[in-house]
């Protein structure tokens, strides 16, 4: 039978099923394929490239004479605890059972600078008190230190160094990364690893890390991750998020990276107690927004940054709102920075204080269409009469010259010059165009407020 022959068949069974008032769900039968599928108790799929383990001894020579802790690894019980003597052993090591590998001493495990040193395919295992070391440097491949790939192991106390992506999490779910040491190869910073990624990985705990010199801590379709107590230097982003919905970000540390936090295509999400400083440069930028909705963001210090908040078509989803509470703004270059004329940021009990500009709306800002409401602001030139702690008359920030340098960012370089200044200073006292409102505040805080209580982890 030919295919037009089967297509014409098709169609009478489809026509009849239609004439006799048969809906085409009903043709599959009440029990159609995947109509009661539970997925909550679903066995993990692969759907990334397996890791090709290159042996030992396509590897460095210098660690063809160590001894292969893969043979320690595959001779110890399943649920048992393999406590390594201090020294140097030979990667690559596959762990594909439940075991708990601890380290008494220095141990180190060198992958030989090719292809992944540790990669853990099981549930339950715990890694501690490692060094590992020695990863090749192909992206292709995703060179890592360790790469895991199962639920509900814990990784404590690991020193990663020299490696090109650190910790790789794929598929993985309710795990702990807690107080591990992660740097990368001493590459240019596009072409580094990661230190910590997630992948399509979800409820896991990273936790009291310190991530220096790598590319990005990163997120990806990964959601309902906690990242607490962490510390970022000298990297590019400290965390970015994409496609990654309601994850915690507190009582972390970041400084020197050239982005702070970074939410892209994300919903739901809080920010709490971060401190996010020195994020300079020409990207430069505390807290990133892009296309991405509900989100809480309060008690953080934000600090010495050319941008502190960078908000895109942010929040993206309609009737959402991304809220900032008592954050601390504190010389920036621009303290938040709004890119589109969405409106939905709600800003409260905020301080802003030694900014070069408090408030940048992009386009023909819309300073309405965002709610500002008892922030402080060391700018404001009123009075509190009546010393309620709030001003008297409302918090009014207007673009007058300073728009020459706004636009045009090579012209920031000469902000705070005396020409600029005294233009400015004429527009304000007699302007030729209308000003546009960037923000308005109608009870703006007098002082600046305690935050010291706030700050503390509960």
């Amino acid at each position: 039978m030919n295919i037009l022959h089967k297509l014409a068949l098709l169609s009478a069974v489809l026509l009849a099923s239609t004439s006799s008032g048969i809906t085409p769900d009903e043709v599959q039968g009440p029990a159609a394929k995947g109509s009661a599928a539970d997925f909550s108790n679903a066995p993990r799929v692969n759907v990334d490239r397996p890791v090709e383990l290159i042996p030992l001894y396509l590897r460095d020579k210098r660690i063809h004479g160590l001894k292969p802790l893969q043979a320690l690894v595959d001779a110890a019980p399943e649920g048992s605890v393999l406590t390594l003597p201090a020294g140097r052993y030979a990667g690559p090591v596959l762990l594909d059972k439940a075991l708990t590998i601890v380290g008494e001493g220095r141990v180190i495990i060198d992958g030989g600078d090719k292809g992944t040193v540790f990669v853990v395919q099981t549930n339950g295992a715990v890694l501690r008190n490692l060094t590992i070391t020695g990863s090749g440097e192909s992206h292709d491949s995703d060179d890592a230190c360790l790469n895991v790939r199962g639920h509900r192991n814990t990784f404590e106390q690991l020193n990663i160094d020299s490696c090109l992506f650190g910790i790789d999490l794929k598929q993985s779910n309710h795990n702990v990364v807690r107080g591990n040491t992660i740097r990368s190869k001493p590459f240019d910073l596009g072409v580094r690893g990661d230190g910590i990624r997630l992948w399509y990985s979800n409820h896991n705990l990273i936790e009291s890390n310190r991530v220096t010199d790598s590319r990005d801590m990163v997120a990806w379709y990964s959601h309902n991750n906690i990242y607490r107590g962490n510390e970022g230097r000298r990297s590019r982003y400290s965390i970015h998020f994409m496609f990654a919905n309601n994850n915690i970000i507190e009582d972390n540390r970041f400084y020197n990276n050239a982005v702070g936090i970074y939410f892209m295509y994300t919903e739901g999400g809080v920010a709490r107690r971060n401190v996010i400083s020195h994020a300079t440069g020409a990207t430069g930028m505390a807290l990133g927004f892009k296309e991405s909705s509900d989100i809480l963001i309060e008690d953080n210090d934000i600090i010495y940054s050319a941008v502190g908040v960078g908000s895109d078509l942010s929040p993206f989803q309609p009737d959402m709102t991304i809220r900032f509470n008592r954050n601390r703004f504190a010389y920036n270059g621009i303290a938040v920075q709004l890119t589109s004329e969405l409106g939905g940021n709600l800003l409260r009990d905020n301080a802003f204080e030694g900014n070069l500009t408090d408030v940048f709306q992009g386009g023909r800002g819309d300073g309405n269409k965002n709610s500002w409401e008892g922030n402080y602001f060391d700018t404001y030139q009123g009075f509190d009469r009546n010393h309620d702690g709030y001003g008297d008359t409302p918090h009014e920030d207007y673009a007058y010259a300073d728009r020459i340098w706004m636009e045009l960012p090579a012209a920031r370089f000469f902000k705070t010059s005396p020409v600029l200044e005294l233009l400015d200073f004429l527009e304000r006292l007699a302007p030729f165009s209308s000003p546009e409102l960037q923000a308005r505040d109608a009870r703006p805080r007098i002082a600046r407020p305690d935050f010291a209580a706030n700050r503390r982890a509960p």
